[in-house]
């Protein structure tokens, strides 16, 4: 049985609920399946033979902690198969929620010298009253300049599951 491992980085929350909800699409079919924030993964990725990448986006930016990763451990990932996930509120727009046009991971890929072998993007969630202040006016900033939704009261979670899901499924096959 193939070993699967799961490295994830969330700011808020909502990327470790998407690799929650992955991993129950594996040990769905009893597949074996490791999980762990990118802070605590110390093992060998060459005792797995698959890897997944989650990442979040904070002000632009993926965790400059997924960056290091990646750059320290290029010549593992390229051995096995990889995918990285994306989880963004830009994502929230249709033509901004594909790994082609969206801009921060295009701008990722372009920064790091690493081809996984899947990429996907979810929309994540907008919750404002979960933010500290100065990141709550600068997300309200943000989303008044890209039509987002700027009421202090605003919590919507913009992932679409089935697409969790579905790209579950195509991890299993990977």
């Amino acid at each position: 049985m193939e070993k699967t491992v799961m490295i994830y980085a969330s700011v808020d929350g909502q990327t470790l609920k998407i690799c929650n909800r992955l991993k129950e699409v594996f040990e769905k079919d009893n597949q074996d399946i490791s999980l762990f924030s990118i802070e605590d993964f110390n093992e060998e990725i060459s005792g797995y033979d698959r890897l997944i990448l989650g990442a979040s986006i904070r002000y632009g930016v993926h965790d400059k902690k997924v960056i290091d990763f990646i750059n320290s451990n290029k010549e593992q990932l390229d051995a096995i198969k990889t995918a990285f996930f994306s989880v963004n509120l830009v994502a929230r727009k249709s033509e901004k929620n594909k790994a082609d046009t969206n801009p921060y991971v295009i701008k990722f890929f372009k920064s790091i010298d690493w081809t996984p072998t899947m990429v996907e993007v979810f929309a994540g969630r907008l919750d404002y009253k979960k933010y500290p202040f100065f990141d709550r006016i600068m997300i309200q900033f943000i989303m008044w300049m890209t039509k987002g939704p700027t009421n202090s009261d605003a919590d919507i979670e913009y992932t679409n599951w089935d697409r969790v899901t579905e790209f579950g499924h195509r991890l299993k096959e990977l």
